[in-house]
């Protein structure tokens, strides 16, 4: 089996330069990794330019890759193939290459804004109990603390989970992470939408402590409600709008392993080619989180439909960085 050397996420420094990024997202999907797992798949990775060949990626990678398109499920709702040892191993390597494997300790000591990011109840667990240990341990600095979520109905088997039984949605969940990890007890201000539990719905929950940074727990609004509930970028955009970014912040995304590659792109795309903050985004230990990984939250049909969420995620990038070059 090939052993491949690790592939590089686009870089994001404080003052954001859109012309480095775009080289790196090239450097990316056309690595040996890529190659390698498109030629598993039976395809060639074409030599064409950076657009065209994250469109052919995103074609190939929706025929070969994309389980969750029947039904359009949730993560966790997907029925997954066999895998082959072989197939099964090279998914592994390649998804490691490309960044989606193992948890990173913070690069820097010091920074603006600590995210972490939502999901499923169990994630959102895990994701701010490594993030107050982070904050608890001296790992890191930070200036405040934002958890992202949104108005996603939890299911049973979410609710199911330790202290999230009366919880109803994915911010309750967020809150509950938050309220354990960096024991806090009422938040000292809440705002909101008129309206609770819609895709249109709003929420953010401030908790502040004498000896720690502010916590926010946000809930945010869909920017297409008529159609699905809010997303990542969706998450970041409404956190955005109501903070202070200037170009020199430094900003830390926490978040899942698996979900590094995409996130961290929609992290540039709707903060740093926004407001020129730089950022970086790292996956907790699930060594040292208290509430396991979800059974086949590392299977390699997951590996493989976050591969090409990163792919996606890298296409809306490069096509926003395209529009502000041309400008």
């Amino acid at each position: 089996m090939v052993s491949f050397a690790a592939v590089a996420l686009p870089t994001c420094e404080p003052k954001f330069r859109p012309e480095a990024a775009a080289e790196e997202i090239l450097g990316w999907a056309s690595s040996p990794p890529m190659r390698s797992l498109v030629e598993e798949y039976g395809g060639t990775l074409p030599s064409v330019d950076v657009g065209e060949l994250l469109a052919w990626l995103e074609a190939f990678s929706e025929l070969h890759w994309d389980f969750r398109k029947q039904g359009n499920v949730e993560r966790d709702q997907v029925t997954a193939p066999t895998f082959g040892l072989d197939r099964a191993a090279l998914v592994l390597d390649v998804a490691r290459a490309l960044c989606l494997v193992d948890p990173a300790d913070p690069p820097r000591a010091t920074y603006d804004h600590l995210l972490v990011l939502g999901g499923l109840g169990r994630a959102c667990l895990q994701r701010t109990e490594y993030a107050a240990r982070l904050v608890r341990d001296g790992a890191v600095t930070v200036g405040q603390v934002a958890a992202l979520g949104s108005f996603r109905p939890l299911t049973e088997a979410e609710t199911a989970l330790p202290g999230l039984a009366d919880s109803r949605f994915e911010m309750d969940a967020m809150d509950v992470g938050v309220r354990g990890a960096f024991g806090l007890v009422e938040p000292a201000l809440c705002e909101s939408s008129d309206e609770l539990g819609t895709h249109r719905s709003w929420q953010v929950r401030t908790y502040r402590a004498d000896d720690r940074p502010p916590v926010h727990v946000f809930a945010a609004p869909s920017s297409e409600p008529e159609q699905r509930r809010a997303n990542t970028p969706d998450t970041y955009e409404f956190w955005a709008q109501r903070s202070s970014l200037r170009s020199s912040d430094r900003i830390l995304v926490v978040t899942s392993p698996i979900y590094v590659p995409f996130q961290h792109s929609d992290a540039i795309r709707m903060l740093a080619a926004r407001y020129g903050c730089g950022i970086d985004t790292i996956g907790f230990d699930p060594a040292q989180a208290t509430v396991p990984l979800a059974p086949g939250a590392t299977n390699p049909d997951r590996y493989l439909q976050e591969i090409r969420s990163g792919i996606l995620s890298m296409q809306r990038l490069h096509r926003a960085l395209a529009g502000s070059l041309a400008a």
